[in-house]
């Protein structure tokens, strides 16, 4: 049975997708802009102090087209 998406922080969704191939574009603000070779438009993460809700994480996941196995085993 695959695990669960946790709730994360930004900055931890932002590295482990970093790790899966996506890169920081540019960061506007609190406003980060990751892009991946292939994707239709870039991921923007806000990266505020607190934790993102599990079924937001999973929708960062289908934009970055990472997928929720992938990600877990890089987290």
């Amino acid at each position: 049975m695959p695990r669960k998406l946790p709730a994360l922080r930004p900055q931890r969704i932002i590295a482990t997708l970093e790790k899966c191939g996506l890169s920081v574009t540019r960061q506007t603000g609190s406003h980060v802009v990751l892009h991946k070779p292939g994707l239709a438009r870039p991921v923007i993460i806000a990266r505020h102090n607190r934790e993102l809700a599990p079924r937001a994480v999973a929708h960062l996941l289908t934009q970055g087209e990472v997928s929720e196995r992938e990600f877990l085993a890089r987290l």
